[in-house]
């Protein structure tokens, strides 16, 4: 279960305690394309078991969970491109988590790209209108300070 060590009194006795467990579930893309629509796959924490993914599941997010598989994967091995080392990634848990059959699971329309657009849009209009300030700037100031000096030698 949880490694959290919990205290036995707390301040002003309080009645109702709720604790949480130190676990985390990563919603991830399936590995394969081709993948039924009621099977769902989570990196989890290491610590959690099939019986944890599932209670965890059912009781917070209200999910019906039918089965789960877990498989301990290990973490990818790399050689540095600087020092020539060889570093190893940390181990990590896959789980597979099937719905009911009734069950579909769609990945949710997040709409980055179209924010992403607007953001670009007015950073651009942002830049040109610097541009413009700035152009009004370097022309005034050396016409006025620095007559017949080009402007490739600066302000």
């Amino acid at each position: 279960m949880s490694s959290r060590l919990y205290p036995i009194y707390q301040k002003g006795n309080p009645q109702l305690r709720v604790f949480l467990p130190n676990f985390w579930m990563k919603l991830v893309k399936p590995e394969h394309e081709s993948h039924p629509a009621n099977k769902v796959q989570f990196i989890v924490s290491s610590e959690m078991t099939k019986g944890d993914v599932k209670s965890y599941l059912e009781n917070i997010y209200k999910v019906p969970v039918a089965n789960v598989k877990t498989v301990n994967r290990m973490g990818p091995t790399r050689k540095n491109m600087f020092k020539g080392y060889v570093m190893k990634d940390p181990d990590f848990k896959v789980a597979y988590v099937t719905l009911p059959a009734d069950y579909k699971f769609e990945w949710p329309d997040l709409k980055i790209a179209t924010q992403l657009e607007k953001v670009t849009d007015q950073q651009d209009k942002e830049l040109d209108g610097a541009k413009e300030q700035w152009n009004k700037a370097v022309n005034a100031d050396s016409t006025k300070y620095r007559p017949g000096v080009p402007t490739f030698f600066g302000l």
